[in-house]
C-alpha cells in the first residue's frame, strides 16, 4: 500500500472518529441532563465503538468485489422493513432483539460509496440499486431518507455519469421520487430525545446547540474534503466522498424539515453505525487505490 493511500484511510477514520465522537458525547450529556433513560445514550457510546471497529476492519479488509455486493444489499434490507411490524403505518425499522433498526440510516452511507466504486464500469447496476432504494423509502414512507439518498443520487450521476441522456433520466427520477416522498402520510410524532435533541440543547446551553451543529456540518464536510486529492487519480474515491458528505448533509438539515432523527447527536444507534460504515468502506476505497488492484483510468472496482 502506498503512504498517500494508508495516511489517506488513516486520516479519514481518525477525523471522522473524532468529530462523531464528539458529537455522540454532546448528545449523550444532553440526553442525561434531562433525565433521558441511560440505555438510550449508553447504546450510542457502545454504537460508536462497535462502529469504529468495524470500520477499521471493512478499510482493512476490502476487495474490489465487495463494492457490487454491498450496493446490492442496501434494497434488499430496506424492503425487509415492508415486512417488519409498522409503527402508526410507517415502516422504517427492522427489530433485532430489543433493539429497532432505522435500515436506511445503517445502510445508505455505505451503498452510496459503493455505488461510486461501480459506476464507472456499471452504471446502469449503480442507478438501478440506489432508485430502487428510494422507491421503497417512498413506500415506508420516509421524506427524509429518500431526499437525501436523491441528493446524494444527483451528486453521484452528475459527477460520474457520462452519457447525457442517462444523466437527465437519472436526476429527473431523483427529484421525482424525492417530490412524491414529501407527498406521503407520515402520522409519526416527535420523540424529544431523537428529533428534538437540538432544541433540548439550546435550551440548555446555546453553545452546546451550536457545537451541535458545526459538529454536524464538519462531519458531511470531512469526507468531501478528504476525498479531493483523489479526484484525478481515483475518480471514485472523489465521487464516494462526495456522496458521502451528501448524505451526512441531508441528514443533517432533514431534522429542520420535519419531524426527523438527528444523527449521532440525537438518540439512536443506526446512524451511528450506518455513518462508521460508509467511512470504512470509503477508506477501503482509498487503500484498494494505493495498492494498484483498483483502478485504471475510467475503471472502477466492480
Amino acid at each position: 500500500m502506498g503512504r498517500k493511500s494508508f495516511g489517506g484511510a488513516l486520516a479519514l477514520l481518525v477525523i471522522y472518529g473524532v468529530l462523531s465522537l464528539a458529537a455522540v458525547l454532546v448528545g449523550a450529556y444532553v440526553a442525561a441532563s434531562y433525565g433521558v433513560a441511560t440505555g438510550s445514550w449508553v447504546r450510542n457510546l457502545l454504537a460508536w465503538a462497535v462502529g469504529a471497529a468495524l470500520a477499521g476492519g471493512i478499510a482493512a479488509a476490502a476487495r474490489p468485489g465487495v463494492f457490487r455486493y454491498v450496493l446490492g444489499l442496501a434494497p434488499v434490507g430496506l424492503l425487509a422493513t415492508l415486512f417488519s411490524a409498522p409503527q402508526e403505518g410507517v415502516h422504517r425499522w427492522v427489530e433485532a432483539g430489543p433493539l429497532s433498526i432505522n435500515v436506511a440510516m445503517l445502510v445508505l452511507p455505505a451503498a452510496l460509496v459503493a455505488a461510486a466504486g461501480v459506476m464507472p464500469r456499471r452504471p446502469g447496476r449503480a442507478l438501478g440499486a440506489l432508485m430502487l432504494s428510494a422507491a421503497v423509502l417512498v413506500v415506508q414512507p420516509d421524506a427524509s431518507q429518500t431526499t437525501t439518498l436523491a441528493l446524494a443520487g444527483i451528486g453521484l450521476v452528475v459527477l460520474a455519469v457520462r452519457q447525457r441522456w442517462l444523466q437527465v433520466a437519472a436526476i429527473l427520477a431523483f427529484a421525482l421520487v424525492a417530490g412524491v416522498s414529501w407527498l406521503r402520510p407520515d402520522p409519526l410524532e416527535p420523540v424529544a430525545e431523537v428529533e428534538g435533541i437540538i432544541s433540548l440543547a439550546f435550551a440548555l446551553s446555546p453553545v452546546l446547540a451550536v457545537l451541535a451543529l458545526l459538529l454536524l456540518a464538519a462531519l458531511a464536510v470531512a469526507p468531501v474534503v478528504l476525498a479531493w486529492a483523489w479526484r484525478r487519480p481515483a475518480p471514485p474515491v472523489w465521487w464516494a466522498g462526495v456522496g458521502l458528505g451528501l448524505c451526512f448533509a441531508g441528514w443533517a438539515v432533514a431534522p429542520f424539515l420535519g419531524a426527523f432523527p438527528v444523527p449521532l447527536v440525537g438518540m439512536g444507534m443506526s446512524p451511528v453505525l450506518g455513518g462508521w460504515l460508509g467511512i470504512g468502506l470509503l477508506a477501503g476505497l482509498i487503500r484498494l487505490k494505493g495498492s494498484g488492484r483498483a483502478f485504471a483510468p475510467g475503471v472502477g472496482v466492480a
